[in-house]
């Protein structure tokens, strides 16, 4: 599986909190990665990540329906993770980041991301929005 996008925002915040630490960041605004990936919304794409990896080892890959079934189920654990009040909102990059790992995921589970999307009269980086509101 390729590397999930929680991993690269929690180097992140781990990044400018040390910088902040020593000094090289004198504003915490500055800290940008510290107000845009808080533990809880890291935490919760995690999980929604982790199961969708679950998943993603358990269908069969050439099966349109389980695979549009795995991504509907991994777009909608994220849509309540957006919409949770007590962390802010998945920004331009974080969604870009989000749909990029479930189509480099589909496709390190054998998903020809290309021709599925085809077959369903889409295109490959409209996979997720039948069910994405973030």
């Amino acid at each position: 599986m390729p590397e999930r996008p929680t991993a690269r925002w929690l180097r992140y915040v781990d990044e400018q909190t040390a910088q902040l630490q020593a000094g090289t960041l004198r504003e915490p605004e500055e800290a940008w990665a510290l107000s845009d990936f808080p533990s809880s919304l890291i935490t919760s794409t995690d999980a929604a990540l982790s199961d969708f990896e679950r998943r993603l080892v358990q269908i069969d890959p050439e099966s349109d329906a389980a695979v549009l079934a795995a991504v509907q189920q991994v777009v909608l654990a994220l849509n309540a993770v957006n919409e949770d009040p007590a962390s802010p909102t998945y920004d331009t990059d974080g969604r870009e980041d989000l749909c990029g790992y479930i189509d480099e995921a589909l496709t390190s589970a054998g998903v020809d991301v290309p021709a599925l999307a085809a077959r369903h009269g889409l295109q490959p980086w409209e996979i997720t929005d039948r069910w994405r509101d973030w």
